[in-house]
């Protein structure tokens, strides 16, 4: 359990740590404030006992009728006012008069207890000439070091100023009062940051636990686990908005690193089928010439037949290395001469040719009059041919129909070529434009190809900014739709 609790405690307890930052720096405001208010209150309760005490002092110094102030050089024992000014009399109050020339005079004094603080003259002769004090009263420093609360009240008769009474009494003990207040505040202080550190761990602890999770999180993503996302909706609006744009971000990273992956993988494809595609013709060459090299060429029949399958090898070995050229050249900086012309006039100079390659299967041509786009008149052709050759060799010798479509819509042309063949199954759709896929498993060549008709098709295509698609089901013959742009 000791250990539970000192792991508990240790985030708080590390300098470099977010909770024990926000603690810490939450402790030192908390008590930066309760300093600053004790200040206040001390000054605040100080000025408040100054006042009451000036006020109470005043409201004595009034008292004092002014017939006894004129019998205060002498003080005769029989005076009929003696006793009036000695019920006035408190220990720890002393007493001056100052007479109209600016005089003063200690009432009740005893040398042992010291003397009245004094003003400086003046200050007495303006109360005097105006018979008005304009403060409550003065802090001033008397015999012996002392500090004394004073205060000054002129004494009026009914005709004029007779004086002003003084009277001061010591701030100590109203400093006696204030020193155990100042206690209680800074203890109960230092009680109350004791009780907010114990509260305010578990509290902080609560409310940073949204980043706890966003840790694990991203310690399992790190460990490789790239479908794990931040969680959200934690109750904490900043922490949430983060979370979604590291998620968002997260997505990206998988998403790209799957199309790495898939692109990695089709590059080993592409090798492997490139590699098989080159090494077949190759294989064969080398076959008849080891043939020849054994005597075969002295044979006249053996050598012309030797030497046409190797003609025709070279030939498939060359179209194979132009087409592969091809697409690389598409890929890295397309070369198209892009112009405004008639896709029409394409289709039908490419009738007599079409129809070569068709053999004896049936060919409709749906053609409409003036399809102009801007388009490379190379490249469509290439298009045209690719599409059609690829439903030749997937239809019947004999009973096999072939339909060329032409179309212009508001926003560019369709061109569609449909067959009656066996079709394609749904699982290789996705893949026809693939380079090097073929739909024969067995990489038979009775279908003729390498499988980048459609890949060199698709290329020229989006090149011109258009898209092309297929639909194909098992018996029901297959459909590519090209569409161009009209303003490409």
């Amino acid at each position: 359990m000791t250990k539970n609790r000192n792991k508990q405690w240790a985030p708080f307890l590390e300098p470099n740590s977010l909770r024990y930052q926000l603690l810490s720096r939450s402790l030192f405001i908390l008590s930066g404030l309760l300093l600053l208010i004790g200040v206040i209150q001390y000054f605040l309760m100080e000025q408040f006992l100054y006042r009451s005490k000036a006020e109470s002092l005043l409201n004595l110094a009034v008292t004092v009728p002014y017939q006894v102030l004129e019998e205060t050089e002498t003080l005769p024992k029989n005076d009929k006012y003696v006793s009036a000014l000695l019920s006035l009399r408190t220990p720890d109050i002393k007493y001056a008069f100052i007479d109209n020339d600016a005089n003063v005079t200690e009432l009740f004094a005893n040398p042992s207890e010291g003397y009245s603080p004094r003003f400086p003259d003046n200050l007495y002769r303006e109360i005097l000439a105006s018979g008005v004090c304009t403060f409550k009263y003065k802090i001033l420093e008397g015999s012996g070091g002392k500090d004394y609360l004073a205060v000054l009240a002129p004494i009026k008769s009914p005709d004029q100023v007779q004086g002003i009474m003084q009277l001061s009494t010591p701030v100590g003990s109203m400093r006696e009062v204030l020193f155990p207040q100042l206690i209680i505040f800074f203890s109960a202080s230092a009680l109350a940051l004791i009780i907010g550190i114990l509260t305010f761990v578990p509290v902080l602890r609560r409310t940073l636990n949204p980043l706890t999770c966003i840790e694990g999180t991203v310690e399992r993503i790190n460990a490789g686990n790239l479908d794990e996302r931040l969680p959200v909706n934690q109750g904490q609006m900043e922490i949430d908005q983060l979370s979604a744009v590291f998620n968002g971000m997260l997505e990206r990273l998988e998403t790209s690193f799957k199309i790495e992956q898939e692109a990695g993988e089709r590059m080993r494809r592409f090798v492997a089928d490139a590699s098989h595609e080159l090494r077949t013709p190759l294989t064969s060459i080398h076959g008849f010439l080891e043939v020849l090299m054994r005597g075969a060429a002295a044979n006249p029949e053996h050598l012309q037949k030797a030497l046409k399958s190797m003609h025709g090898e070279t030939e498939r070995l060359n179209k194979l290395v132009n087409d592969l050229l091809y697409l690389a050249r598409m890929d890295r900086e397309p070369a198209l001469f892009l112009q405004e012309a008639d896709l029409e006039e394409i289709v039908h100079c490419m009738e007599s040719q079409l129809l070569v390659l068709a053999g004896h299967r049936k060919v409709h041509f749906r053609v409409e009059p003036n399809v102009t786009a801007t388009f490379d008149c190379d490249g469509m052709k290439q298009v045209i041919l690719n599409l059609f050759q690829n439903a030749v060799q997937h239809t019947d010798p004999v009973d096999g129909e072939i339909e060329v479509t032409l179309s212009s819509l508001a926003s560019g042309i369709e061109l569609t070529i449909r067959d009656n063949g066996a079709g394609i199954a749904p699982e290789h759709v996705p893949h026809v434009f693939d380079r090097f896929y073929r739909i024969e498993s067995s990489r038979t060549r009775k279908m003729g190809g390498a499988g980048l008709g459609l890949s060199i098709t698709q290329s020229i295509v989006e090149n011109h900014g258009g898209k092309i698609d297929v639909q194909s089901s098992v018996g029901s013959g297959t459909v590519f739709r090209v569409w161009i742009p009209k303003g490409s």
